[in-house]
C-alpha cells in the first residue's frame, strides 16, 4: 500500500548499523556504497485512500543518501 508521511518523525532511534544490516550488499548496489543505518519512528502517513494514522514506520538512512525505502510496520491508532 501507498502511503505519504505528513508532518515530522518522532522518536527516532537507530535499530542497526553497517554490517548488522541484512540488505546491506542491495542497499549499495542499488543507491552507491555509503555508510547504511537501520532507524524506526513513528508518525502520520496518510494511506492511498486518503486515511489518516499513526503508524511506525522502518527506513535505512545513508550518509549523503537520505531515506529510502520507508515501510509501515505496525499501526498505532
Amino acid at each position: 500500500m501507498h502511503f505519504k508521511v505528513t508532518g515530522e518523525i518522532h522518536t527516532i532511534e537507530t535499530i542497526t548499523t553497517g554490517r548488522g544490516i541484512r540488505e546491506l550488499r542491495r542497499l549499495n548496489r542499488v543507491y552507491g556504497k555509503t555508510t547504511w543505518r537501520k532507524c524506526k519512528g513513528t508518525a502520520k502517513i496518510r494511506l492511498s485512500d486518503g486515511a489518516i494514522m499513526l503508524a511506525e514506520v522502518h527506513w535505512y538512512e545513508g550518509h549523503g543518501k537520505g531515506k529510502k525505502e520507508l515501510k509501515i510496520k505496525k499501526y498505532l491508532e
